[in-house]
Parts: C-alpha cells; structure tokens; sequence
C-alpha cells in the first residue's frame, strides 16, 4: 500500500479549469471517497491519479516519489471502472489473469492468483464463464478480481456500482469494505451516490467546481458541513433550508424568527456566535430528522402538509414552511395526512446557521 499525496493538482480543459489545485494527504491503507455532483472534478482527479489524464499542474507523490508524468503501467496502481472493461472473448478465468500474462508471469503465479481472487470475491464456479454470461454484479466482481490479482499500492474505483440495481450495490459495498478489510491496501473511490461515500469511506472528500471543499470523517461531514453546498449535498433526504432573521427577544435570549410562520430558540452555545448577524437576514439549515411531530401546544412549527411518503422505516412529512418545502422525518405509524396541519418540534442544538456573506456555516467552538 502507499500514501497518496496531492500538491497543487490542477487540470484545464481549454478555458475550463475541472480541477483546481487540489491538496490531498492519503494515508497507508485508508479508504477515502471523492464525492460530488456531475461536473465537480472527482473523476478527472482519479484519472490524473491513475495516469490516464495529463496533469496540467502541480504533483502526484506516491511515497514521496513524484508520479506526476509516470505512465500508467509505472506507477503499481489497478483500476476498476465503471463499465467493467472485460474482454468479452475471454473467460473470467482468462480475464483475471491477463494482466499478470502480460507482465510475463510464470502460468502458476497466475493460477494461484486468480484462485485467490476468485476464492475472495466468490466467483470460483464461474472462471470458466464468459462475461455475457454474467449478471452485472458477477461481471463486477471479476473487474474487482482483476484488480487484485495484480497487487497494486492503490486501488482506484470510478463509480463502479453505479450500473448494478439497489439491492446489489448494497451488497457490492459490503463486498468491497470486506475487501478492503482483507488486503489492507489504499483505496481511492469515486462516486456521485452519498450513501456509497458515507457506508464505505474512512474519509470523505467533497468536491465542487473543481475544488476539494472539504475532506474529513463521514459522520464529521454530516454532523458539521463546512458550508451550505456540503450540509445540502450530505444527507438523504437534503438538508432543509429556511430563511430566518437572527433577534434577541426582551429577556436576551437570541430567536430564530422564519417570517411570521415560527420563531425558534438558538442554543445558548451558538447563540454567541450568532450576535454580529442580529437583526440581518440569514438561511437556517435543519435536517428532517430534528424535527419531530409533536402535538400542536407543544410545537416550535405548526405547518401545512403537502405530501406524506412512507418508506417503512419511517415516514416523510413534507409541508410548506415560509414559501419553502421541507421535510420532516416522522413515525411510520404517523397519522399525517396531506391537506392537514402538523405540528413539528425543533433540536434546537442542530441548527445549522449560514454565513451570509460566505456561505459557510456558523459553528459554536467544538
């Protein structure tokens, strides 16, 4: 396995600029996922990792060692794509070992590699197979096979499970950390899907308009975004948003007034914080799961519903609160009826503050 380092790296299409200089440590044997909308950068960052793009500036250090203008082949790393990139004349067998072939590999050291992969990744009845005999997961576990036959220092993943249906990519996420558990190599995933960056990632990098906006814990990112494009990207369902003007009521306690539709406490911690944007107008980000169906006297927010969508764990309860609809995580035993009013409680300890002037989010000291 090696660390991965990122110095500066930039990539321009023309007049675009898909990666902006982007700063990365990655360490032995960490599994980090770059995560982003279409368009933010993350893939094109992968492929100058992988050699397969020319960087147009700064560095790419595998173990201290500058790999910027190495070849693919030159710099021990193994691929998996998106769309398998098997040979479709080959059988799996021949599939996994073909990499091995082609560096001149002894036929035992390649029998012996492919069993072990195979044996992995639960493929062994199907190394005589062709890939159009395949189902997408089967053929994804070959692709993965032959990555791992080859015993790289990295391994990069390009949406690897985005052709395979729900079911299977659930199950192809615990395949691949079950993996990454048994090889102890360093793993760098790309994907657009959250969940996949959330249930598979020692560290997630997100990414947007070819910068990394901010790289840290999967729980650390969900509990503390950075900024309103992070807190509305991590999390499904998204983040609400409200907009709300900061106040001090007569006793000094600091509200959140969202228009004449509620008026929410602030967490004495944050409300500190909160004192240079009195009286300025602001956005509120809450997650819909802090906010509770309570019974109308008891509620921070008594709101229209608009739709009601069971999921079987739970229940989303949207309504329209000051012209914006958001979501409340409710019971999925809730009576709640579209057309009716509900009545929603606040944790008021997760609120989420933006910065008007920078888009960040306010924070009460750690």
């Amino acid at each position: 396995m090696a660390r991965v380092e990122l110095r500066g790296l930039t990539k321009r299409f023309g007049a675009v600029e898909a990666v902006a200089g982007a700063t990365l440590d990655i360490a032995h044997g960490e599994f980090v996922v770059l995560v982003g909308p279409s368009g933010c950068g993350k893939s094109t960052t992968l492929r100058m990792i992988a050699g397969l793009e020319e960087a147009t500036g700064g560095q790419i250090l595998f173990d201290d060692k500058d790999v910027t203008d190495l070849t693919p082949a030159a710099r021990d790393i193994a691929m998996v794509f998106q769309s398998y990139a098997l040979y479709p004349h080959m059988n799996v067998a021949k599939n996994l070992g073909f990499g091995l072939a082609q560096r001149g590999a002894k036929r035992g050291e390649i029998e012996a590699a492919v069993a072990r992969a195979a044996a992995m990744l639960g493929i062994a009845d199907l190394l005589t197979r062709t890939p159009k005999e395949l189902s997408g997961g089967q053929r994804q576990r070959v692709a993965m096979g032959r990555a791992i036959v080859r015993d790289p220092s990295v391994f990069l993943f390009d949406e690897p499970l985005s052709n395979l249906d729900a079911a299977l990519r659930q199950q192809m996420r615990l395949e691949i950390r079950k993996l990454h558990r048994a090889l102890a190599t360093t793993v760098i995933y790309v994907t657009h899907d959250q969940i996949e960056a959330m249930t598979l990632a020692d560290r997630i990098v997100v990414m947007n308009k070819g910068r990394i906006v901010q790289a840290d814990m999967p729980l650390a990112i969900y509990e503390r975004p950075v900024d309103k494009f992070v807190a509305g990207f991590i999390g499904a369902p998204r983040m609400n948003f409200l907009p709300c003007r900061v106040a001090a009521r007569e006793d000094g306690v600091l509200v959140a007034r969202i228009g004449d539709a509620a008026t929410l406490p602030i967490d004495p911690a944050l409300a500190a914080c909160l004192l240079p944007f009195i009286g300025r107008e602001m956005e509120l980000g809450i997650r819909p799961e802090h906010l509770a169906e309570a019974a109308p006297d008891q509620a921070d927010i008594v709101a229209m519903i608009e739709a009601v969508e069971p999921t079987g764990a739970d229940t989303l309860v949207i309504v329209t609160l000051a012209g914006a609809d958001i979501a409340a995580r409710c019971s999925p035993r809730t009576r709640a009826r579209p057309g009716e009013s509900i009545g929603l409680s606040v944790d008021a300890t997760r609120l989420h503050f933006v910065d008007p002037d920078t888009g960040l989010i306010i924070y009460a000291p750690a």
